[in-house]
């Protein structure tokens, strides 16, 4: 058994139902779960948006935050997560995203090579959102960086939500 599992088990047993909204990780985190028999009763939708015009069109994610701090921030990853809850026909109470470089870019600006940020948000029954954010750097080849921060994302689910308890009504 691995995270997925005890993530499974744990949104299943809280009743509760996750969406995901991935750039980097390219729907590996959604991918994860989808790998465990009666991920149905969490996993609500996964959005695959690595274009700023597919976080802007499908997430929300306003163009101001994208320039001003970056397609890699926990500012965009936030609002991501929180668009991921605001979309029609998601009826998922809790997201996590990820938005990341997994290689060098080209010029030597931006983020070093394995930056990836994270957030987790969860909504409250009056429409409030919660959300959590973090950056990590990972090593290793382009598919080695993905795969650490699809688990990293899950790993942290079990935290976060343990952290909800003082942030509830």
């Amino acid at each position: 058994m691995g995270i997925e599992h005890d993530v499974v088990a744990l949104l299943t047993s809280a009743g509760r139902k996750l969406a995901t909204a991935e750039s980097c990780t390219g729907g590996l985190i959604a991918s994860a779960l989808a790998s465990v028999p009666g991920c149905g009763a969490c996993l609500d939708v996964g959005f695959v948006a690595y274009s700023p015009s597919g976080k802007g069109g499908f997430l929300g994610v306003r163009e101001e935050t994208m320039e001003r701090y970056g397609l890699t921030s926990e500012e965009v990853a936030r609002e991501m997560a929180e668009g991921a809850l605001a979309a029609q026909g998601c009826t998922a109470d809790m997201a996590v995203s990820n938005t990341g470089v997994a290689d060098s870019v080209g010029d030597g600006q931006g983020p070093p090579a394995g930056t990836q940020c994270f957030a987790w948000s969860w909504r409250s029954k009056d429409g409030r959102c919660v959300t959590f954010s973090d950056t990590q750097r990972f090593s290793g080849s382009r598919n080695e960086i993905r795969e650490a921060a699809a688990q990293y994302a899950l790993s942290r689910i079990e935290h976060y939500f343990k952290l909800l308890d003082v942030h509830r009504e």
